[in-house]
């Protein structure tokens, strides 16, 4: 029975040992658990701020990166708004260097053409010149026809005196001019109309008897006729008006002359 009792007893000891022993590995197998899982927390929280940190870090990079670019796009657009400026001031530059080189051919021109018209001019004071005067075409000194012209334009003015002494002067300066025979011609018409009747009559013969042939030698015997008239000299009116129908006959003078024959008698 004792041992019974001490049987039963060991055998209840060994079970609440191993009772106690199952109870206790437990235990001991949660508390190793949950520092593992702490310790893999905390490396987490350290692989995650690692990360963080790298994250971070790479950005800075990337920031600077940007920021360099940045810097570098701006020096870029500065330099380039240089470079535009510059352009513009010497486009500027350009233009103005082209507008004065502009004013200076024009003025090289305006000179140039100023130089030639005087030349021009020149020549024509000295140059002969081709004139047709009562359908005869020779050759004038240029101070010659402008005397002639002055002389001429005096008469049609009225200017007779005028006209008169620059016939005259012109004839004396070139007396071998060929506007002789028109210039003595208009000469006495002057003189006609001053009432220098016997200059005239000595200016028309002096036509008459140098150019007999010239289209102005019948109207020249006319004129000498009227001349006379004007001097009361009817019986030499008469004759010369005889000597312009004998010679001229079928000039317009002789028939104006043969109408004045009848005031004559």
């Amino acid at each position: 029975m004792r041992a019974g009792l001490a049987l039963l007893r060991g055998a209840g000891a060994a079970a609440l040992a191993a009772l106690a022993f199952t109870v206790a590995v437990p235990a001991q197998a949660g508390i190793f658990d949950d520092d593992e899982a702490r310790r893999a927390i905390l490396d987490l929280r350290k692989q995650l701020e690692q990360s963080n940190q790298q994250a971070q870090a790479r950005q800075a990079e990337q920031m600077a990166a940007m920021n360099d670019s940045i810097g570098q796009l701006k020096r870029s657009l500065l330099d380039l708004n240089s470079q535009i400026e510059m352009q513009r001031a010497d486009n500027a530059r350009l233009r103005g260097q082209i507008e004065e080189l502009t004013r200076s051919v024009a003025e090289l021109q305006r000179k140039q053409t100023d130089i030639q018209q005087g030349v021009d001019d020149r020549i024509r004071k000295i140059e002969p010149q081709k004139v047709t005067v009562d359908d005869r075409e020779f050759t004038v000194d240029p101070e010659e026809k402008r005397q002639y012209d002055d002389a001429l334009a005096g008469f049609r003015k009225g200017e007779f005196d005028r006209a008169a002494g620059g016939f005259a002067t012109l004839m004396k300066r070139f007396p071998a001019t060929g506007y002789r025979d028109s210039a003595l011609f208009w000469m006495g018409n002057a003189q006609y109309a001053l009432r220098q009747y016997k200059e005239a009559i000595a200016s028309f013969r002096s036509l008459v008897a140098a150019s007999p042939q010239s289209p102005r030698a019948p109207e020249a015997l006319l004129a000498i006729a009227n001349c006379q008239a004007e001097l009361k000299d009817r019986v030499g009116a008469r004759k010369t008006i005889d000597e312009l129908v004998r010679t001229y006959p079928k000039s317009e003078a002789a028939q104006a002359g043969k109408e004045r024959l009848v005031s004559l008698k």
